[in-house]
């Protein structure tokens, strides 16, 4: 290798030279992290035999087919992996040079969610129906581009040299970029994905090398925030309710607390190496609902036990250690922090949908990384891992 200068490249037309230079000069595939690659892909096969066990029997939902929800997970995650090769080909610098294209079209889509077009799904108006049965969650992407817009203002002085951290001034303009989606989303509300963007931001905040006084100050307002939130009612009754039922589980059994407890009790059937694929009672008796989505763990704690639950854990770890990795390891300070936004994503989404399942969180719909069905999730996360492995190819080898 000639070196990092290689690797440094902005914009369109440079970007494809580095390509030329690098697939000319080393192998692709011996830059790729395969442990990401591969645990990405276990994750969205387990999920795909999941939700195939979960719905194969819902004739009210799967329109008459076992297959319906089977195949369409699988065709989801065929098209966000189309979506990582592609985002590896463009590479995470080119990506840098688009991200006002990606930000506007991000809030311009979630703000379409607050017109007639918006769909209301599971008490959350935060959806677009596109037809033929098919939606879109526009939140799911906008976490991708808080990472990218974030990182390309707290990184832009730095990488360039001029400043060996960002200065309060760039911290407040990235700030300012992080909060016009979230509160549009607070307003739809869809409170469970700005619990992500919230720490994405704190995690972005932190691997950028800001003072910790913005950490601990966004830590602040947020608990105000938090409480204000309250106070005002911005809430709708149902979110108020689940908040209830996680405080005190037996507060209303039959009613709001009825998910989470009917989810305990398919995770603690399962014992250590559960029922059986296909030979849950909980989930042949569609006792569990949204299992397909939310509570897709419910299905792997029933069916295949701690053995099985363990399994999902392991592989999202090494997915997450490796992605420790990759913002450890790169030169560019850019990088780090889009690899550490992805990090502070997807183990706080996996923790609280795991979480939510097991009583120790509250119910907020989350989906779970990979396994859960849901095209505009499994997009986002596929798109996710494509930066990831961008990161890691186009770093110097000495690196």
């Amino acid at each position: 290798m000639t070196g990092a200068n290689s690797f440094q490249v902005s914009g369109y037309g440079p970007e494809r030279a580095g390509w030329t230079r690098l697939l000319a000069r080393d192998s692709l595939a011996r830059r790729l992290d395969w442990p990401i690659l591969l645990a990405a892909i276990a994750l969205s096969l387990v999920g795909s035999v999941l939700v195939f066990s979960a719905t194969r029997n819902r004739t009210e939902i799967n329109q008459g087919d076992q297959y319906y929800f089977l195949l369409r997970h699988l065709l989801n995650t065929g098209i966000g992996f189309a979506l990582m090769i592609g985002t590896v080909w463009l590479g995470h610098r080119t990506l840098r040079t688009a991200v006002p294209i990606l930000y506007g079209a991000s809030v311009f889509l979630i703000l379409l969610v607050l017109t007639p077009l918006g769909s209301t799904v599971n008490g959350a108006h935060s959806w677009i129906v596109l037809g033929g049965g098919f939606s879109l969650q526009p939140s799911e992407f906008v976490k991708v581009t808080i990472i990218l817009g974030m990182a390309m203002l707290l990184a832009a002085r730095v990488d360039a040299g001029d400043k060996p951290y960002p200065d309060h001034r760039t911290v407040l303009q990235a700030l300012g970029l992080a909060a016009v989606p979230i509160l549009i989303v607070l307003l739809m509300p869809d409170l469970g994905s700005v619990m992500v963007m919230v720490i994405i931001v704190l995690g972005v905040l932190l691997a950028s090398g800001a003072s910790n006084r913005w950490v601990f100050g966004l830590l602040a307002a947020g608990a105000t925030g938090a409480i204000a939130v309250w106070q005002l009612h911005i809430l709708d009754d149902y979110q108020i309710a689940r908040f209830a039922a996680f405080a005190n589980p037996s507060l209303d059994p039959a009613g709001v607390g009825y998910n989470t407890n009917q989810a305990r009790i398919a995770i603690g059937s399962g014992g250590l190496t559960g029922s059986g694929l296909f030979n849950g009672s909980q989930t042949t008796g569609q006792f569990v609902p949204e299992q397909q989505t939310d509570f897709v763990f419910t299905v792997a704690g029933e069916e295949l036990g701690f053995v099985g639950g363990g399994l999902i854990i392991v592989l999202l770890g090494i997915l997450l250690w490796r992605a420790c990795r990759i913002a450890r390891e790169t030169t560019e300070l850019y990088g780090t922090i889009v690899a550490a936004g992805i990090v502070a994503w997807f183990a706080f989404q996996s923790f609280e949908n795991i979480g939510m399942t097991l009583g120790i969180m509250p119910v907020t719909g989350l989906p779970l990384p990979f396994v859960s069905y849901g095209g505009s999730s499994m997009f986002s996360v596929w798109v996710a891992v494509g930066l990831l492995q961008s990161i890691r190819v186009q770093r110097p080898m000495s690196a």
